[in-house]
């Protein structure tokens, strides 16, 4: 099973610690990958050296000035967060060639979205009992790095292993009519997913979600579920399938 994991959901170092456990707790049970984004801390650093951050459709413009500060951030958190599980290995997609990009385009800079999964280092991992820990940062095929959007990260691992994502959100799932906690879907099918966008009721951030989850089906995935990460006991309910909104094909 593929965990993503960040944003808001990272921002409180207490909690993080608790999911951070959780991850742990639940590999002894199910074999987990985890990926990573960490926009809170990439925003930070940017702005900390004085530079700008503007935004394309949603996606951080990149600069290979930026980029190196992304790379700095992310793999810093990367073994933070690796250190905080415990039995769990801090990876790139410069180690391995673990994740082979390529750009979106001159418009965004250095950011780009996955082509290949070397599935092979990761099945190699979770055989030994380690649990691995990736940041959302490709390599192009010159080596270079790119800044790749974590969820669609999490669902090129979920297709190249055939497994379910989970996708640990700021919100407990999707709903029919938001904010109505009555409305809160426990299973979407992926027609049921595209009505909801076209009709407008998936509305607002959770477009990018469902449409991430949406991909992760396309490449294989075999399932996948948006749940709230900001609270501690969710992430092993939903791999139940007991909490957040499940996408099936």
């Amino acid at each position: 099973m593929i965990v993503k994991y960040g944003g808001n959901a990272m921002q409180s170092p207490e909690l993080r610690r608790t999911i951070a456990a959780e991850i742990a707790a639940l590999s002894g049970e199910w074999p987990l990958v985890v990926v990573h984004g960490g926009g809170p801390v990439i925003a930070a650093e940017l702005e900390r050296r004085g530079l700008a951050s503007t935004f394309v459709r949603g996606l951080r413009v990149t600069t290979p000035e930026a980029m190196q500060v992304v790379e700095m951030a992310l793999s810093q958190l990367n073994k933070e967060l690796s250190q905080e599980i415990g039995q769990a290995v801090g990876l790139t997609g410069r180690d391995c060639q673990l994740l082979i990009g390529q750009a979106l385009g001159s418009e965004l800079g250095r950011v780009g979205r996955v082509q290949q999964v070397n599935a092979a280092v990761l099945r190699s991992l979770l055989g030994v009992g380690l649990t691995p820990v990736i940041a959302s940062i490709a390599v192009d095929e010159q080596g270079q790095a790119l800044n790749v959007n974590a969820d669609t990260v999490a669902g090129a691992v979920a297709g190249a292993l055939g497994e379910g994502v989970i996708f640990l959100t700021d919100v407990d799932g999707v709903y029919r009519h938001y904010p109505d906690p009555g409305s809160l879907l426990g299973q979407l099918s992926r027609a049921e997913a595209e009505q909801g966008l076209a009709e407008g009721w998936i509305a607002g951030g959770m477009i990018p979600k469902v449409q991430a989850a949406l991909d992760a089906l396309a490449r294989g995935a075999s399932y996948t579920t948006i749940a709230s990460g900001m609270q501690s006991g969710v992430l092993t309910r939903a791999a139940q399938g007991k909490a957040g909104t499940r996408l099936v094909p």
